[in-house]
């Protein structure tokens, strides 16, 4: 794709972006609201964010170093993570909401570190200028979102295309596991957080059920966009998937 193109292209998802932040007047809090999370627990999902965070803009600045077309390309990425992650539905029982990821699609499409960057960024946003998350919770909603959404949609991805499972289905599955990760983590992380004294296995099974009736759709719903898009780049540029390492030159001939 063209540098050109995609600056274009990119500086559209941005005005798209400015205007949803002007236009959002009642914000309902997603991800792991802010201080829902004691300190020490806040703090140490902060440090595990860390290295990730790191490692994403090492590989960022290794990779836009060989690639000038590279950099619009995470921009976008990082607006459709913004976008898709901005559709909260509200789980007051588990004291987050649920909504889709878009991890999925990044996590294929750029790999895990650059994903992980992409959603850090998306949170950070959110979290200052839409009250959705929080600061101190920021660490851990990277983690989930970020760290195992990312992880999750890559890795399952790679899997059913090395046993040649079809393109569509591979990448159903990869945003089908990214979502589902995601909340199975955060999880993980609220029944951490606040269960005090009380037996952790027991309040974890709670909250990860409180997730099922909105997440069991939309984790279907995340995985059809994660195929559509996958399908369409394959149809439309497969010169780019292939560029990415997400298609064999061999692939696109067949």
């Amino acid at each position: 794709m063209k540098i050109k193109n995609l600056k274009t292209k990119f500086q559209f998802f941005i005005f798209v972006l400015f205007g949803y932040l002007l236009s959002a007047n009642n914000a309902h809090a997603m991800h792991i609201s802010e201080g829902i999370l004691p300190f020490n627990w806040a703090l140490f999902w902060s440090v595990m964010a860390v290295p990730f965070v790191a490692w994403g803009l090492y590989r960022l600045k290794k990779l836009s170093s060989v690639d000038l077309s590279f950099k619009p390309l995470v921009g976008l990425m990082a607006a459709v993570v913004f976008i898709i992650s901005c559709m909260p539905i509200p789980v007051p029982t588990a004291g987050t909401c649920s909504h889709p990821c878009g991890t999925g699609i990044s996590g294929i499409l750029v790999g895990p570190a650059i994903s992980i960057l992409v959603t850090a960024v998306a949170l950070l946003i959110q979290a200052l200028f839409l009250a959705h998350g929080g600061l101190s919770t920021w660490g851990a909603d990277i983690v989930s979102m970020g760290v195992m959404g990312s992880f999750a949609g890559f890795l399952t991805f790679k899997l059913l295309r090395s046993m040649k499972i079809n393109m569509a289905i591979a990448g159903f599955m990869a945003g089908l596991f990214a979502d589902w990760a995601t909340y199975f983590t955060t999880s993980v992380e609220l029944a951490s957080g606040i269960r005090g004294d009380s037996p952790f296995m027991p309040l974890f099974w709670k909250i990860l059920i409180a997730f099922i009736p909105t997440q069991l759709p939309l984790g279907i719903l995340e995985g059809a966009m994660t195929a559509g898009m996958v399908m369409l780049l394959y149809k439309k540029r497969p010169d780019l998937l292939v560029k990415m390492k997400v298609l064999k030159q061999e692939e696109v001939a067949i």
